[in-house]
């Protein structure tokens, strides 16, 4: 008998992520398209890893994290949310943002639950909530500034509904949450038990003087809710894959108890060196003014391209809207602005489960002036 397999996932197949960066390879273009910053880390980072290899901090760390950096993180989270996390019950290390989002969904999420997620999302959510027999619950975000219908989420919640993610800023439109936001979506579900992952990497690349409202900073909502962070996206690091997450005692000891099956402890050596990069505040305050010159500077080369700049309130990534331009289908213009003029990026539609066309783009900004440079004029060429 021949075996086979009956795919847990039928539906996946290989990330737009993946599919953009080889077309961007083989045709030798410019990659806007996959987020990741095209700059050097900081170079007291690699004398910091170094140190540390050289000190002994090469085996298992603890399986929640290494406590001189969980340490460092309890008071970052107090510095920037006025709330301080309990280091030995309430925050964990994990192998960067998406372990920790997946990891969060199994602990909660169990066969026919409902989970509630807002498109355009980011594509590591449903995988997961399908691989624990749940079904997801798409609402699509309002375009075009990517807000929530409030009233359209309350009459998605159902007996069934077990858990509600939420992204600000928001990967991949830059729209941000509120703190109305965040009140409303405590007033509709306070009653119901219903959990929340607050996914929030780039909540330290905002703009334009405005502050993330974070979930640990609400009072009420934190006490029922995963929050997830990233140093690959604060510190520029993204193939370090270290990330963390924040919750109640309750819901971490959950989380542990996958965490532990899933990578049972994170790299040593980087969690030494992020425990000791943390004690300087700066080398996360410092990123909003970082991001923003980076996007004021890509926007103003493209100024007078026929590409139409939406609103980015944080993340590195900047929507570009080419209704102007052409009627094509988000793909095959991102696939032929790759192949034709040597720009890659990423088409929304990717991120809609019905894969619903607003003719937008998603380019990423964190890059060096030179390629911004070299991206803008073939932006306004078209």
């Amino acid at each position: 008998m021949k075996v086979h397999i009956n795919s847990k996932l039928p539906n996946v197949s290989t990330t737009i992520f993946t599919v953009m960066s080889k077309l961007a390879s083989e045709n030798n273009a410019i990659n806007l398209s996959q987020g990741f910053p095209g700059f050097n880390i900081d170079d007291k980072l690699i004398e910091l890893v170094n140190n540390a290899m050289k000190s002994g901090f090469n085996q298992y760390a603890p399986m929640p994290g290494l406590p001189a950096l969980l340490q460092q993180i309890a008071i970052k989270t107090e510095k920037c949310y006025g709330y301080l996390p309990n280091t030995e019950t309430q925050i964990t290390i994990t192998a960067g943002a998406t372990q920790a989002i997946y990891t969060a969904i199994t602990a909660v999420v169990k066969n026919d639950d409902e989970v509630i997620i807002f498109e355009p999302a980011y594509d590591c959510y449903e995988p997961a909530i399908e691989a624990c027999g749940a079904k997801t619950i798409h609402i699509a975000l309002q375009f075009p500034n990517y807000t929530i219908d409030w009233n359209l989420f309350k009459d998605k919640i159902t007996a069934k509904t077990k858990l509600i993610i939420i992204n600000s800023p928001n990967n991949p439109t830059g729209s941000i949450l509120t703190q109305q936001d965040l009140d409303t979506l405590f007033d509709l579900i306070k009653d119901k038990n219903i959990f929340v992952i607050s996914d929030e990497v780039y909540e330290h690349i905002v703009f334009d003087g405005v502050q993330h409202v974070s979930v640990l900073s609400h009072t009420q909502l934190r006490e029922r809710s995963f929050v997830v962070s990233s140093f690959g996206k604060t510190f520029h690091t993204t193939g370090w894959k270290m990330g963390y997450c924040i919750a109640p005692e309750f819901m971490m000891k959950e989380f542990r108890k996958f965490h532990q099956y899933i990578v049972f402890s994170c790299n040593m050596p980087i969690q030494a060196t992020l425990a000791e990069y943390l004690k300087d505040e700066k080398t996360y305050t410092s990123l909003p003014e970082f991001y923003q010159t980076k996007r004021d500077y890509f926007l103003s080369k493209i100024k007078h391209s026929r590409f139409i700049p939406m609103s980015c309130k944080g993340s590195y990534f900047q929507l570009l809207n080419y209704a102007a331009i052409t009627n094509e289908n988000d793909f095959e213009y991102a696939k032929k602005l790759t192949e034709l003029h040597k720009i890659a990026s990423i088409p929304l539609s990717s991120f809609y489960h019905d894969k619903q066309d607003n003719k937008v783009l998603r380019f990423c900004f964190a890059k060096t002036n030179e390629t911004l440079d070299e991206a803008a004029k073939i932006l306004c060429s078209i």
